[in-house]
């Protein structure tokens, strides 16, 4: 009789198990990362903030870079930098928020 056989088929079962959790896990996150701050707010800041720069159409361009929710978030703090905008992290939030649920709808 083979003792390692339970073993072996309780592995096999935990690895497939987690193997199915963690991309419910990120999808999980980034949702819910997606879903934080307050659009109304982060379109008063956006106004107020980002179109002396540039208008709307940036952001529904076919050749924009911003392709993912961390992108929107990196290029967020590259235009804070450029402008000299020190926004506070839930402003930035905010901001994000508007963004997708305006123009991109990233989950």
């Amino acid at each position: 009789m083979n003792s390692t056989l339970p073993i072996q088929s309780h592995f096999q079962a935990s690895v497939k198990c987690l193997l199915y959790a963690a991309p419910i896990g990120l999808l999980a996150a980034s949702t819910l990362a997606a879903s934080q701050g307050d659009s109304s707010a982060g379109k008063r800041l956006h106004d107020a903030n980002c179109t002396g720069c540039h208008d709307t159409s940036v952001y529904s361009r076919k050749t924009r870079s911003v392709r993912s929710l961390d992108a929107l978030k990196q290029q967020l703090e590259s235009c804070g930098h450029a402008s000299d905008k020190n926004l506070s992290p839930a402003d930035k939030q905010n901001i994000v928020r508007y963004l997708n649920d305006q123009f991109y709808q990233f989950r």
